[in-house]
């Protein structure tokens, strides 16, 4: 045995409304976490972490998520064409305590995030563009789904100070997310 790298994920693409016509921002999301990975115009983490209070990234209160995601004059929102960060979050991987959650106004459907990892990156569909179909040739435009991929940071491996993606030989990987509809 050696060790190795893991960081597992999934980009499971949500769009509550049952409608991928219908756009995401009008979504309302609820993210337990006080600070987040920024990055550069890259997508690279910086190396930082910082506070959410008072920026865009705000979503310890349940917040629609097109409130801030055209507000281009905050950098990071810039760079990403919207929502494409980690959220640190304040669960301590403890999976009963909720990570996040997204809630449609058009059919109520909620969903909940539990997990244990450190982690949660959050995607809007800022890069869905008309070209990729999905079921029964359904076209996906920018921001008709929303992600909530529970990880570990990205670029873990090259930041000692975050948690570490680190397997050692006799160790056994663990990493849960539940999603709960409501």
């Amino acid at each position: 045995d050696k060790k190795t790298i893991i960081n597992m994920t999934n980009h499971s693409y949500f769009n509550l409304s049952g409608n991928p016509a219908v756009s995401v921002i009008d979504n309302i999301l609820y993210v337990n976490a006080d600070r987040f990975t920024p990055v550069d115009d890259t997508f690279m983490t910086t190396g930082e972490i910082l506070p959410v209070a008072s920026t865009p990234m705000d979503f310890t209160t349940p917040k629609v998520v097109g409130t801030d995601i055209d507000k281009y004059d905050y950098a990071q929102l810039k760079n990403g064409k919207g929502y494409d960060h980690n959220w640190v979050l304040n669960t301590g991987g403890d999976i009963t305590q909720l990570a996040a959650k997204v809630t449609s106004p058009v059919t109520g459907i909620t969903l909940e995030v539990y997990t244990n990892e450190p982690g949660i990156q959050v995607y809007t569909g800022n890069f869905l563009d008309g070209t990729v179909k999905g079921k029964k040739g359904i076209v996906y435009e920018q921001r008709a789904a929303i992600c909530l991929e529970t990880q570990h940071y990205p670029d873990s491996p090259n930041k000692p100070d975050w948690p570490s993606v680190i397997l050692e030989p006799g160790q056994t990987y663990h990493s849960q997310c539940i999603y709960k509809f409501k």
